[in-house]
């Protein structure tokens, strides 16, 4: 189960190198491109996608399995390494599998999202600085003594104010009964 673990982390890593290395160019994709495709049907100069950059999950998967199924198959036969013979080979071809899939989406996403925070500083910055200047003005209506609002507030407290009334215990000492 340990060894799995390993495999499994090293294949996101691994995956997450391989979408890395596919967004900044796709030689290879555009070299089998060009061999397979007739001048109509092949990608246009501009077109960034890649064998699992910019893919869809069933060319992605296919992909992944095929090339780690190659890889396998040649460990198999040219080295005393027997991968498909015992369950642990299997889950470890499993597990390296599915973590270089993981490893592509979480690739994706932090590319994503780092386009994305890119495209929206400028307004961030602008939400920021309106956010920080009307806390300002605020700030400054609050220490204003001129303020219109304040000065209604102390009319209206010195209307209300009634002369204090004397109490239940004064009254009843000037009647004489206490």
């Amino acid at each position: 189960m340990g060894l799995e673990i390993i495999i499994f982390f090293g294949a996101i890593l691994f995956g997450i190198f391989v979408y890395w290395t596919e967004s900044k160019g796709n030689g290879l994709y555009r070299f089998f491109n060009k061999m397979f495709n007739s001048k109509e049907l092949q990608m246009k100069v501009g077109n960034k996608k890649g064998f699992i950059y910019k893919q869809d999950l069933l060319p992605r998967v296919l992909f992944v399995a095929f090339t780690f199924l190659i890889v396998a198959l040649i460990i198999q036969f040219l080295t005393p390494i027997a991968i498909f013979s015992s369950y642990y080979g299997i889950s470890a071809f499993a597990s390296a599998i599915f973590g270089t899939l993981i490893g592509t989406y979480v690739a994706n996403f932090v590319l994503k999202s780092g386009e994305v925070i890119e495209e929206q500083s400028d307004s961030i910055e602008d939400v920021v600085k309106d956010g920080f200047n009307k806390g300002k003005e605020f700030l400054e209506d609050l220490t204003h003594n001129d303020a219109k609002v304040v000065q209604e507030a102390k009319k209206e407290i010195k209307e209300d104010f009634k002369a204090p009334e004397k109490s239940a215990r004064e009254r009843l000492k000037d009647k004489g009964l206490m």
